[in-house]
């Protein structure tokens, strides 16, 4: 019984030596069989270095309490004679429970840490092959794997071997199990063994030497006839079909190979071993388990994808035929260093990249080690695409482990040793977290835990000992963050070396290496590149200096477009602007969304560079927190007409509210743009039809505006303040629906009335003077991109007077006005001048469009009759009916004119539907009932995707067009604009990425064609 005197000071030393349960571990003190050692201080002070003191305990007892008379005897002998053993142990236990809960099952095993006392002793397969030799049946191997991992184990929380050392030692374990699996398997089947050979192939980490204490082992299964090589090489034709004793071997080879992976895979007392993953072979799970090397090789050169030669870079053979896995590793290597020269290897990369991501559950981003961004993944994924880059040159490179290959890198100045130090010492901290978080329980994961008294372990067991669990959390988010700028680290800033003057003993990556670096980041025209790189960063001023830290983060960007080349272009020649501006490098260097927004804007297309280009002061918008949104009609105008106000000529005041105007052009397309891609920090906007909506508002308002602007200086320039005769702007169209797009004409009405006093020829004389000036001033040839205006929808179209009195209006209207003029009518809506007047004229035109009782059938028929003869006359000849985003199958016609009718058949007596806006009407006839939300969304859809692919014509290609590009590039920008991920560049998945694009549009128009011919034709 223990005396409270004793109590007291056994409880501070055990708080002291880190134990947070003290009262349980003097409870476990004081059992019998730990009187030998429990008044040892030493041994205190041995179970206060581990890494959880309370679990080191408890394991002690339950091993001390499984051994019988003799083992517990030398086991206690050695705890209190042989502090490197003791250290060992008691290290293992206060950091593995499973190991733990091993030796309760197998008191004996804890010998085996005797055997690698030696600091200087590195285990290698035969090593552990040896100590596996003994296992005859699957439980036998588990137990003898389990005691060969408590070996590497203790050497491992000792640190008597690094992180990269026991990696390498898992990894010769695992090389050792599945040959002994392989032999128990063959031992059970003795007739398959000898009817074929069999090679076992590793692959990911045990591949490259670097696995975790609990992973799945990648492999890959070759099989062939006994008596002969697995088969020739496959020619250009594939490989020939199995003949029928080589079909049986494939068949034995399967057997023999099923049977060892479910030796190591499947769970029993003692635990599964690890999973053996064969997903990795040809056609992953759907291909056949075993294939002879021809068969693999036929595939590898026929339908192979980018990662499957990524992933064969850490190919291994490491059990089996010994002759047949040799030759499939030189067969295969080849084709692994040739993979960078594959057309689609730059979108592939990209795709793989933002797969890694993307596929984390939500919950569980800020945990995980492996994949999340500044992650494990993320250095490995570098320095493999380096690899394959660079490797086609460099046989050093070709190295199947993460740290040996960075290295590699360094030494031959593809990354600068500074930033691979950096990253070298990060992936081992980060390995180093992931293999204590697995070893405590063996099971497999990446996620770092949340407990607070598990991550006090792990802290402990990396050696920090202040305060483990703040520490932890506080070296990781470092080691992370340096990950997380690996792109720039170590892919994008040594091509900046390549130009830029170094220090003296620096090494510098070749001109030739980096132009390869750039090829495979999907630069079309690599020496180019490099003259604007070293335009950009030679040099010693401070410009060149800024420049330096930028431009590897701007590549990246650059790269993850449609057109590298024309964003780094771009970006050159908005420096070469303001290159002697000062806050414009520095906007860019402190403001973290300005560069970003500056390399998607400049690599979209060419609508936006171009407007910038105009005026480069305006990249000042994109370092503005509210610099994306929008202004609205109120602001914009009281901006124009301040201008216009200013000028002291006509041709002075429009010039400014065109310059305001290509300002806020330019503000819209970025949005747009931004909205559109999303950004690192801001993910793109989920809801299409809300960019639409966006961009529709900001260019009426803003044409809007500029009207209101052209009217004031016309009127000022000869009239003074007051015009003869009242004047308005009646919008049409997509003006008038608040719906333009880039490519959008101005379609407007001119509505005039004589002021008091005024006879009707003066003022009619004034307000076409009006007209034509503002058409003028508006279309004068400038660096500013004018506005056109178009007038054909006025009474008697091209032959009418361009302006005519309300009257005017009303009496034509009365006697001469067609059923397709009033559906025209439907989104007029004043939009500068008279206010009063613009009231007036949509009194006058509400009883023509929203008609009292709705359309008779007769004119229902006409405005039928009207749509099927512009579907088979206005159609260009030769283009898709499918990809016509105004008049084609579906489009944005068929939506619009089926809404119309609506409108004309029910606004009279549903008032929601008395909206110039197709998307408003739509919501509105879907809550009267008119429509069914299944037909409304239908329609809405398609309306905004053929909207959207409008607006994505004009932003790529800078000039309006009703249908998809055929160039690649701008195929590609168009997809990233839709929101198809990272714009192909090259081959086969260009096409890929366009068929989907172009797939889902004539999927989406088709639904509306249905729509529309049931409710607009009335067809069943």
């Amino acid at each position: 019984m223990t005396m409270p005197g004793r109590r007291s000071s056994i409880f501070t030393r055990l708080l002291r030596h880190g134990f947070t349960d003290p009262s349980g571990a003097e409870r476990l003190l004081d059992v019998p069989e730990m009187a030998t050692v429990r008044s040892d201080p030493l041994f205190l002070d041995a179970l206060g270095a581990t890494a959880d003191p309370d679990l080191a305990l408890r394991g002690l007892v339950r091993l001390i309490e499984a051994a019988n008379a003799g083992e517990r005897r030398i086991l206690l002998d050695t705890l209190l004679t042989a502090k490197p053993l003791r250290d060992r142990l008691l290290g293992v236990l206060g950091a593995s429970e499973a190991l733990g809960d091993h030796l309760a099952r197998h008191p004996h095993d804890w010998h085996v840490l005797v055997t690698y006392e030696s600091a200087d002793l590195h285990p290698g397969v035969a090593e552990f092959e040896r100590g596996l030799a003994d296992a005859t049946d699957p439980v036998s191997l588990r137990i003898a794997y389990r005691r060969c991992l408590l070996a590497i184990a203790a050497r491992d929380v000792c640190g008597t071997i690094d992180v990269a050392e026991t990696a390498a030692e898992l990894a010769d374990l695992a090389t050792a199990t599945l040959r002994a699996a392989l032999a128990i398997a063959r031992a059970a089947a003795p007739e398959d063994a000898a009817a074929c050979r069999l090679a076992v192939i590793a692959m990911g980490k045990c591949g490259g030497h670097e696995l975790n204490y609990i992973s799945d082992v990648d492999v890959i299964f070759v099989g062939g006839l006994p008596e002969a090589p697995a088969g020739t090489l496959a020619g250009d034709n594939g490989a020939a079909p199995l003949n029928t004793d080589e079909g049986k071997a494939v068949q034995a080879a399967t057997r023999l190979a099923s049977h060892l992976m479910r030796i190591c895979s499947e769970t029993t007392v003692e635990g599964a071993i690890w999973p053996v993953d064969a997903n990795l072979r040809p056609e992953g799970r759907n291909g056949p388990l075993v294939r002879t090397l021809s068969s693999h090789l036929a595939y590898y050169q026929r339908w192979a994808k980018t990662w499957e030669f990524q992933a064969l870079l850490k190919a291994r053979a490491v059990a089996g035929d010994v002759p047949l896995g040799a030759e499939y590793i030189d067969a295969v290597s080849p084709l692994v260093w040739q993979a960078a020269d594959r057309e689609h290897f730059v979108p592939d990369v990209q795709k793989m990249r933002r797969r890694v991501v993307d596929n984390i559950p939500a919950a569980q981003l800020d945990r995980e080690l492996k994949l999340g961004p500044g992650g494990l993944r993320d250095v490995e994924f570098a320095v493999q695409l380096l690899q394959l880059v660079h490797g086609r040159s460099d046989s050093t490179l070709r190295s199947g482990s993460t740290l040996d290959a960075l290295g590699a890198l360094a030494a031959g100045g593809y990354v600068g040793r500074a930033d691979a130090a950096q990253l070298d010492d990060a992936y081992r901290f980060l390995r180093s977290m992931e293999h204590r978080i697995q070893l405590h329980r063996l099971r497999r994961t990446h996620l770092v835990p949340e407990d607070d008294g598990d991550l006090r372990r792990l802290g402990r067991s990396l050696g920090l000992r202040g305060d483990p669990v703040v520490e932890l959390n506080k070296a990781w988010k470092r080691h992370a963050s340096v990950v997380r700028r690996l792109h720039e680290k170590i892919f994008y800033r040594p091509l900046l070396d390549a130009v830029a003057q170094l220090a003296p003993g620096e090494t510098r990556l070749s001109t030739k290496a980096a132009r390869q670096r750039l090829e495979a980041l999907g630069y079309a025209d690599p020496a180019a590149a490099l003259r604007h790189l070293e335009a950009l960063s030679s040099g010693v001023s401070r410009k060149a200096a800024i420049q330096r830290t930028l431009l590897p983060v701007l590549l990246g960007w650059f790269a993850d477009s449609a057109d590298p080349d024309a964003g780094l272009l771009g970006f050159r020649k908005v420096s070469d602007a303001l290159g002697k501006t000062p806050w414009y490098l520095r906007l860019l260097r402190d403001e973290g969304a300005a560069a970003e927004n500056l390399a998607r804007v400049l690599s979209a297309g060419r609508l936006a560079p171009d407007l910038l280009l105009r005026a480069p002061e305006a990249v000042a918008i994109l370092g503005d927190p509210g610099g994306l949104v929008p202004h609205g009609r109120a602001h914009l105008e009281q901006e124009v007409i301040a201008a216009v106000g200013r000028a002291e000529t006509a041709e002075g005041a429009v010039a400014a509210a065109r310059g305001t105007r290509r300002r806020e052009l330019f503000r819209t397309t970025a949005a747009d743009i931004i909205g559109s891609y999303g950004t690192e920090d801001s993910p793109a906007e989920e809801d299409p039809g809300a960019l639409v909506d966006r961009v529709g508002n900001a260019l009426t308002d803003l044409n809007a505006a500029t009207l209101a602007g052209a009217l004031r200086a016309a009127v000022r320039g000869r009239w003074g303040d007051t015009l003869p005769t009242r004047f308005a702007v009646i919008g049409m169209g997509r003006f008038g629906g608040h719906e333009m797009g880039y490519g959008s004409d101005a379609d407007v009405l001119f509505v005039h009335e004589p002021r008091e006093g005024v006879g009707e020829q003066e003022a009619a004389q004034a307000a076409n003077a009006v007209v034509a000036e503002m058409r003028r001033l508006l279309e004068v040839p400038g660096s500013e991109p004018p506005l056109l205006i178009d007038a054909d929808l006025r009474p008697e179209g091209k032959s009418g007077p361009m302006v005519r009195t309300l009257a005017s209006y009303a009496a034509y209207y009365r006697r001469w006005s067609l059923v397709w003029e009033s559906q025209a009518l439907l989104r007029a809506e004043p939009m500068a001048g008279d206010a009063d007047l613009g009231r007036r004229f949509v009194e006058l035109i509400d009883p023509m469009r929203y008609p009292p009782e709705g359309l008779g059938e007769d004119a229902v028929r006409e405005i039928r009759r009207l749509k099927a003869r512009m579907e088979t006359e206005r159609m260009p000849r030769g283009a898709d009916p499918t990809l016509h985003t105004k008049l084609g199958r579906g489009g944005l016609s068929d939506v619009e004119w089926t809404i119309q009718l609506l409108q004309m058949r029910h606004a009279w007596a549903e008032p929601g539907l008395r909206t110039t806006r197709t998307r408003g009407a739509l919501a509105a006839a879907r809550a009267a009932g008119l429509l069914s939300a299944e037909d409304a969304q239908t329609l809405d859809d398609a309306w905004v995707l053929a909207t959207r692919v409008r607006n994505g014509v004009m932003l790529v290609r800078g000039r309006p067009g009703d249908t998809f590009p055929s160039d690649g590039r701008e195929l590609g920008a168009m997809g990233r604009y839709l929101g198809y991920g990272a714009g192909p560049t090259r081959g086969q998945t260009q096409e890929v990425h366009s068929g989907d694009m172009l797939d889902d549009y004539r999927r989406t128009t088709r639904r509306a064609r249905a729509v529309m011919e049931r409710l607009f034709y009335g067809a069943e």
